[in-house]
């Protein structure tokens, strides 16, 4: 191997490590909020990716009619519960409505947008409409209700919810995959290296998506909020914060940053209804490495797992999704030895 090879190598691993960095962050916020192991993460990677090439045919992607059947259900349990607590009927359905009412209208936008064929870059805004308020819809539906369950509990039903979105992904998409055209078709010659105008936008998008999540814990009233769920979700409690309301927001940001990066990959490799779990999985893979608590250690993570991913490639491009999986279990090893915990944590 010489350099121009080797840097060809981790301009790919960099390139592959900025989307796993996202997914890795995603995983972070949503079990430092929720406890939640959020499996499903690769799922709204696929739905973004799938939703914008239906939307390239023409077509109106299921997705849109799933988002409109998700919040009608929603706004059903919502009534129900008010029903239940004894609230009068027109305000159980003012409420009702208010939770389910962002997912309906956009749905209802999406099936007139659809069949424009709108251009690229507002069919790629359409798409992230259409499926980040899935996440906050999932946590009503699945998990909302077992809030205070162990880890364990919420782990099996973050299982089911997987295996729930995989076969709803083969019924919307079908078995074949699809690639989206890229945002920017230029390309540079930086010595050895040839930069496309997609890696670009990979590496960019992902580098100002983790300063606006930085900006937005450090600056905003929301993002203190969550930052105090996750400290101490009692005493967020008791200072007045609504534990629902910052779960259904972690799973917004999970699922707006699953769809953006679906939107992100989709130009480089070809999307299958299952491929977002492998890609999840490694997401999930450099968050372990950050002990699910970090976020810088996450985006680092990642960038190793990418770069792991790359040269294994190389060197063993049969073994290289063994080697990245492997290389959990030093780490696990290291994080058990080094952090002892209790048997209920």
């Amino acid at each position: 191997m010489d350099f121009s090879i080797a840097s060809i190598l981790m301009l790919d691993g960099v390139t592959n490590g900025a989307i796993y960095a996202l997914l890795a962050l995603a995983t972070v916020l949503v079990f430092a909020v929720t406890r939640v192991i959020f499996i499903p993460q690769g799922e709204f990677v696929a739905f973004g990716a799938l939703t914008m090439a239906g939307l390239q045919l023409g077509q109106t992607p299921l997705t849109v009619h799933f988002l409109i059947a998700m919040g009608a259900l929603v706004a059903l349990m919502d009534l129900a519960a008010g029903w239940r607590a004894g609230q009068a009927l027109p305000r159980a359905a003012a409420v009702a409505l208010k939770s389910a009412a962002p997912a309906l209208l956009i749905g209802l936008l999406a099936l007139w947008a659809a069949p424009q064929k709108l251009p690229l870059v507002l069919q790629a805004l359409l798409t992230l409409a259409i499926v980040t308020p899935m996440g906050g819809l999932v946590y009503r539906l699945a998990y909302q209700s077992l809030a205070d369950a162990s880890v364990l509990v919420l782990l099996i039903v973050s299982v089911g919810v997987h295996f729930a979105l995989t076969g709803l992904g083969l019924v919307f998409f079908g078995a074949e995959g699809s690639r989206n055209p890229s945002f920017w078709d230029a390309s540079f010659n930086a010595g050895p290296l040839m930069l496309s105008g997609q890696t670009l936008i990979i590496i960019l998008a992902s580098i100002a998506l983790i300063l606006m999540l930085w900006l937005f814990f450090e600056r905003s009233l929301y993002g203190k909020a969550l930052r105090a769920t996750a400290v101490n979700r009692l005493g967020a409690r008791l200072m007045g914060i609504s534990s629902t309301a910052a779960g259904r927001l972690s799973f917004t940001m999970a699922a707006f940053i699953g769809a953006l990066s679906g939107l992100l990959i989709s130009p480089t490799t070809t999307i299958f209804y299952d491929s977002g779990f492998l890609i999840g999985l490694k997401g999930f893979v450099a968050a372990v490495f950050a002990g699910l608590s970090s976020y810088p250690g996450a985006a680092l993570g990642a960038v190793l797992v990418g770069l792991l991913e790359s040269f294994s490639s190389f060197w063993a491009s049969a073994f290289k999704e063994v080697i990245v999986f492997t290389s959990i279990l030093p780490v696990l090893l290291w994080r058990s030895l080094r952090d002892p915990h209790t048997e209920e944590h």
